[in-house]
């Protein structure tokens, strides 16, 4: 295939409040759209969502905040340029000659010559998927299971009628608000932990906040029953983001949440220690999770020889066509992976909704699960929900995913009103 023509634009969305994790705070996500043409006329439209802080903390805490944003857009910018250059039989084709360019490129306009992968792969978000609208486009393919090369069919072979929508709990949610998700049908949570509460870089106070924040916690939920876990208990996730310098300090942590009945309640501990930490972790009483570490297939080879128990898939972090390798390694290493949220609009959850309904349940899950938070940080949320027309609310804590779902890939291959005018 070739792109003949590409252009891109973002749109900057407000948050309701400032959003806390990897002891620091976001207060905007810009969204990315590409489109992309061929030869016989075909179009591609794809979004991404920035997450700088996510991606790479150093580029976000060494910039003011619009200017980390504006570096990864540039990358964005530089690679829907380059992909008119290329040819390709797939997007995964594509993604393997877009990456070394872009990370180059990437190290200069950040000027961080030990720049995170990640970044990069957040930054071509969008042109990944634009890439594969336009292949499947381009071979009159409208279902998410003929876009999928046969090779990751295995993977992705489940078919989950029903998913827990998982809500994120950050550092600045109140007890109330907690207690209100809980209301409102949420049986699964999602704790960031690793805060810096006094913005000094103490350790000692974070693992004391993370303690604390883990108790307060727990005797909100701790007598609320689900039928959806096999235990009959609300599950908790917490997501450290590697901001644990050491073992023996994770091991504090487990060991007072064994002392107060969690720690069999924890079904996910995710990236606890930065990237660069190589230790095995097998004698960890919980299972770990990779996410940001993850960044490639080789990556998560790395990983799961380290130990760690499950994957976190971010087709919109990481790119579709990444996570579906990611994917392929953790099935044939029969390690459970489920798809973590970016904080992104509706349309990329439809994506990131595909690849979770193909998953199989997580150990101590009796249905599938995806991250879902966009309803609880965005400030003009309701407004992005109607730039998707068919898109799906959860309730009482559950996405339902029918027939018209797997039949229309849940809608991600409809033309966008809102979005297409904008490139």
């Amino acid at each position: 295939m070739r792109i003949v023509n590409s252009n891109c634009n973002f749109e900057r969305e407000p948050l309701i409040a400032p959003f806390g994790f990897k002891g620091g705070y976001i207060s905007e996500l810009w969204q990315s759209i590409v489109k992309f043409h061929d030869a016989a006329g075909n179009v591609g439209l794809g979004l991404g969502t920035q997450s700088v802080l996510w991606s790479d903390a150093n580029v976000f805490t060494q910039n003011p905040e619009s200017a980390g944003n504006s570096q990864m857009f540039l990358c964005s910018a530089f690679a829907a340029k380059l992909a008119t250059t290329l040819n390709w039989h797939t997007p995964l084709d594509l993604l393997d000659q877009l990456v070394p360019a872009t990370y180059e490129y990437a190290k200069i306009v950040t000027a961080n010559p030990a720049l995170r992968l990640t970044f990069v792969l957040n930054a071509l978000v969008a042109i990944d998927n634009a890439a594969w609208m336009l292949y499947a486009k381009a071979d009159n393919i409208t279902d998410f299971d003929a876009m999928v090369p046969a090779d990751f069919h295995a993977a992705l072979s489940s078919r989950q009628s029903k998913l827990a929508a998982i809500p994120l709990v950050s550092y600045g949610v109140s007890a109330d608000q907690i207690k209100q998700l809980i209301d409102d049908g949420s049986f699964f949570l999602k704790i960031k932990i690793g805060s810096d509460p006094d913005k000094d870089g103490n350790l000692d106070k974070m693992l004391e906040w993370d303690i604390h924040r883990l108790s307060q916690i727990h005797e909100l939920v701790k007598n609320i029953e689900t039928p959806h876990t096999d235990s009959g208990h609300i599950p908790y996730y917490l997501d450290a983001n590697g901001r644990y310098d050491s073992k023996d300090r994770l091991l504090k942590l487990l060991d007072y949440a064994d002392k107060i009945g969690v720690l069999d309640r924890i079904l996910l501990l995710e990236e606890p220690f930065a990237e660069d930490y190589h230790a095995d972790v097998r004698d960890i009483p919980a299972r770990l999770v990779a996410d940001e570490s993850a960044h490639s297939d080789r990556d998560a080879i790395e990983r799961i020889q380290m130990g760690y128990g499950a994957i976190a898939l971010k087709p919109i972090a990481k790119t579709m066509s990444m996570s579906l390798r990611i994917a392929k390694i953790a099935y044939e290493h029969n390690i459970p992976c489920f798809c973590a949220d970016l904080t992104v609009n509706p349309i990329l959850v439809d994506w990131n909704k595909n690849v979770a309904a193909r998953l199989a349940p997580l150990p101590g899950m009796n249905i599938g699960v995806l991250e879902s938070n966009g309803h609880q940080n965005y400030k003009n949320w309701q407004k992005m929900c109607s730039c998707s027309k068919r898109y799906q609310k959860f309730k009482d804590g559950i996405f339902v995913l029918d027939k018209d779902f797997y039949q229309f890939g849940g809608h991600i291959f409809n033309e966008n009103d809102h979005y297409s005018p904008l490139v």
